[in-house]
């Protein structure tokens, strides 16, 4: 074969070669520009506590037995000493000075530092902070400070590009790179609450990164570097950010209140599963399940009941139950919404006039014993619920299960004893009487929902007869 020949036969072999190279240059994104432009915002934050105070394992300290770990403190001080430092990151939003966060990274701090890039270090002082979203602004004397701006547009996507700055395990300014992994990820605090909808990625985050920006493509900090999971203490690609949405909302209202008020609708709350979502008529599991109201709270007033299903609240869909405080944490209290539901198998549109969340007082329901019983067939055996168990679940009526019978419709649903049976269906029960008249309208292959009080908590379950 001449040289001519070969020429194109070793070409085609090049270009087959080449293209995913050429492609990847072509796709990948450049990281450098942000990084420059960027970088003198994001500060170094370091904080001093009086000995015993503070928080968190010495670096390099190994299988530690935690589910999520709050991840800024970094001590480098040994410690049987009096003071105690530990360090994290922030970033500068304004330029006469106004620094945002984590609330956990000066909670119960003596004294806060704030070192910029060019070495200059400042006295912070704590203009407020928010536990509930982990987030905290402060404030340093100084003007004409390079900022960041907080993304508004909040169109962040599950496989956008994502760069975090910060200062993991001290080293200055680091910048790491990754995707987003999925978006309104739930993680509930010790307290049960659940206001932030984070945004997951892939970015390796490590102690020292807390309270560092979460940066787009365009240079907007679309989050707040908060939480990792992991079992070592360090990144294995779980990072968890509050996205920039939350942090407007609470940043406006530490600087202007120095305190943060929530959007309360006064509701527990529970999904809808498979069994549940055929005994309301739904074509799929969706929404959050209404369970208990609090008395006298914006829920109740506007007429909600136990039973329906939230699927859209202000015009936002509701896929799950974990996805409702997100939508109304955001909503400034004193607002009128629309609310829609699934009620007795129909929809209605509900107005419901937000309160704020210091309103919500907690309150618990306490499980207690019966009277005399009887048979039904679903398998129970149930009695009327006494005086003082109404009193303490603070309802009108129910009744108790005492036994479930094995092999029965409501041992497959998982009903229990110790239950008590206050709704079925759309049916209250006020007592045996009423429970046996609601049974007995049931008919072969109906699928209906019960609604419980179990060990103080309303719970729904769905139950199906057989044909």
């Amino acid at each position: 074969m001449t040289v001519m020949r070969r020429l194109p036969i070793l070409f085609f072999f090049w270009l087959i070669a080449a293209v995913p190279a050429l492609a990847a240059q072509q796709v990948l994104p450049e990281f450098s520009e942000i990084v420059r432009d960027n970088s003198p915002a994001v500060v170094k934050i370091i904080v001093q506590h009086q000995a015993g105070r503070g928080g968190q394992l010495p670096p390099g300290a190994e299988e530690i037995p935690e589910y999520l770990r709050r991840f800024f403190e970094y001590r480098g001080e040994p410690p049987q000493q009096r003071q105690r430092m530990s360090m994290g990151s922030g970033f500068i939003i304004s330029s006469d000075g106004y620094i945002v966060t984590n609330n956990h990274v000066v909670d119960g701090a003596d004294n806060v530092l704030v070192r910029m890039s060019d070495r200059r270090e400042y006295d912070a002082e704590v203009v407020g902070t928010d536990p509930r979203s982990d987030l905290a602004l402060l404030r340093i004397g100084a003007s004409d400070l390079p900022a960041l701006t907080l993304d508004t547009e909040d169109r962040l996507e599950v496989g956008s590009w994502v760069l975090a700055i910060g200062s993991p395990f001290g080293l200055d300014y680091s910048a790491t790179a990754g995707i987003v992994s999925a978006m309104g990820r739930s993680l509930p605090t010790e307290q049960g609450e659940n206001y932030v909808p984070f945004i997951q990625t892939d970015v390796a985050i490590n102690p020292g990164n807390s309270g560092g920006p979460l940066f787009n493509l365009d240079g907007n900090v679309v989050g707040v570097n908060s939480q990792i999971f992991t079992r070592s203490g360090g990144s294995i690609g779980l990072s968890f950010a509050i996205p920039s949405a939350v942090v407007r909302n609470v940043v406006a209202q530490l600087k202007d209140k120095g305190r943060v008020t929530r959007g309360w609708l006064g509701v527990t709350i529970q999904d809808v599963d498979k069994t549940l979502a055929e005994s309301f008529g739904l074509k799929r599991p969706q929404g959050a399940l209404v369970s208990q109201l609090a008395a006298d709270g914006p829920a109740e007033k506007a007429g909600l009941k136990p039973g329906d299903v939230i699927l859209r609240f202000d015009g936002k869909d509701i896929p799950s139950s974990a996805d409702l405080p997100h939508v109304v944490g955001l909503i400034e209290p004193g607002t009128t919404v629309s609310v829609e539901v699934v009620r007795d198998r129909k929809h209605k549109n509900v107005k419901v006039k937000v309160g704020g969340l210091d309103a919500d007082d907690s309150f618990a329901l306490s499980s207690d014993t019966g009277g005399r019983d009887t048979g039904n067939r679903l398998g129970l055996v149930v009695e009327n619920a006494s005086p003082e168990a109404l009193e303490r679940f603070g309802i009108s009526g129910g009744v108790v299960v005492r036994q479930v019978n094995p092999d029965s419709v409501a041992a497959e649903a998982g009903v229990v004893a110790g239950d008590v049976i206050t709704l079925i269906g759309s049916t209250p029960i006020k007592d045996v009487a009423a429970f046996e008249r609601a049974v007995g309208k049931l008919s072969a292959g109906d699928s209906v929902p019960l609604r419980l009080i179990r060990r103080g908590a309303p719970l729904f379950i769905g139950l199906k007869l057989r044909d």
